[in-house]
């Protein structure tokens, strides 16, 4: 998809792997239309995907970023923290975000992956 491709009412993203990673970092990101983007929230799908709803600080257009489902070595992280008796932290937020309890699910509520099964 190119940067301006249209998906619903917000626009889909090309650098969305380096923009995740200023994401999970808690670091500013820049805008294509200058600005930076805010997060006005996350979309949990399914499939274990998530996508990401940003908009643009200078102009007010609204971006989506794809976040991918959590890998099996994320998976396993959390399991084994679990088991230690600590109290997980997102895999891949920087920050280390804890993960909350969404129904039977682990979920970081920074970047909405769903990390293991409580």
């Amino acid at each position: 998809m190119t940067e301006g491709e249209h998906l619903g009412d917000a626009f889909r993203l090309d650098r969305e792997k380096q923009l995740l990673k200023q994401y999970y970092a808690g670091q500013q990101m820049e805008s294509p239309n200058g600005g930076f983007l805010i997060c006005l929230g996350i979309r949990q799908e399914e499939t274990g995907d998530a996508v990401g709803i940003f908009e643009c600080n200078a102009s007010w257009l609204r971006y989506e970023v794809a976040i991918r489902k959590a890998t099996r070595t994320e998976r396993k992280k959390v399991r084994d923290a679990l088991t230690s008796g600590e109290e997980p932290a997102c895999p891949r937020c920087v920050m280390s975000a804890r993960l909350v309890r969404a129904g039977k699910s682990l979920v970081c509520n920074h970047c909405g992956i769903a990390y293991g099964k409580v």
